[in-house]
């Protein structure tokens, strides 16, 4: 199926399902998907497509786009709820990802003082100490583990990396539960395996995990866009609201997008 990349450094803002009008920031090349995760279900596409352009953009070309875009934004009086870290792979891996957040948080309170700022992070940075801190400072910190089990992980995101559950979940008790968590919830047919997120299996040791890890907030989604990978399904709001129930009785903050 077809897929789409950022081409540019700031994009929007668009009408994000989860939150609000967001101004999309791409921390990674214009034509190429730079992930340590293969997702199969990324809009982006896979990482070895388009790998001419491997070039990241410098801390000052963030900046000025940046600025340039909130500028523009305000003087069309423009509502922008979020600037969020997205684009085309893991925006944790920019080498001055830190300063570049620093540097946005100083523009947002300037232009936009009541827009968030959010990340989309796949969790698989924060062994480094600056984006540990770089994630505490910002509104949203959005995390994603997409499975507990380890086998489905490998087959569902691809790590290019020895995947460690236990790791990443002790990495994310540095949070104190002050994160959001994000689980794609999907089935089909993957290399002869067949891979449904919403069996018993899984979606009671998801539940134990949540729990566990205790997030302020829970987003619950599934596929919406063309995938790089064919003969992906959706999974309904409905059976991801079923699933969500003991955990809404528990209290949790659940936002479930279909």
């Amino acid at each position: 199926m077809s897929t789409a990349l950022f081409n540019s450094i700031i994009f929007g803002p668009i009408k994000s399902r989860r939150l609000g009008n967001s101004l999309g920031v791409n921390l990674l090349p214009a034509y190429c998907k730079f992930c340590n995760f293969d997702c199969i279900y990324c809009e982006c596409g896979w990482n070895q497509e388009r790998r001419d352009d491997n070039r990241l953009p410098s801390f000052d070309e963030v900046a000025k786009a940046l600025e340039y875009k909130l500028i523009e934004a305000k003087e069309a009086n423009t509502p922008i709820d979020t600037i969020t870290f997205s684009g085309n792979g893991e925006p944790t891996l920019h080498p001055d990802f830190e300063k570049i957040i620093d540097k946005t948080i100083k523009l947002r309170d300037c232009y936009f003082p009541n827009a968030k700022v959010s990340v989309l992070s796949n969790a698989s940075m924060l062994a480094k100490e600056s984006v540990v801190r770089a994630l505490k400072c910002i509104d949203n910190p959005i995390l994603k583990i997409d499975s507990t089990s380890e086998e489905i992980v490998n087959i569902i995101n691809r790590p290019a990396f020895n995947y460690s559950l236990a790791e990443i979940k002790s990495r994310l008790a540095q949070f104190n539960g002050d994160f959001i968590l994000q689980t794609m919830f999907l089935r089909g047919e993957i290399e002869g395996k067949l891979i449904d997120s919403t069996s018993p299996e899984l979606t009671e040791k998801w539940i134990e995990l949540v729990r566990e890890l205790s997030p302020r907030r829970i987003m619950m989604y599934t596929i919406d866009r063309d995938t790089p990978l064919s003969g992906l399904q959706k999974v309904s709001v409905e059976e991801m609201e079923r699933i969500a129930a003991p955990l809404i009785a528990d209290g949790f903050d659940i936002q479930i997008k279909g």
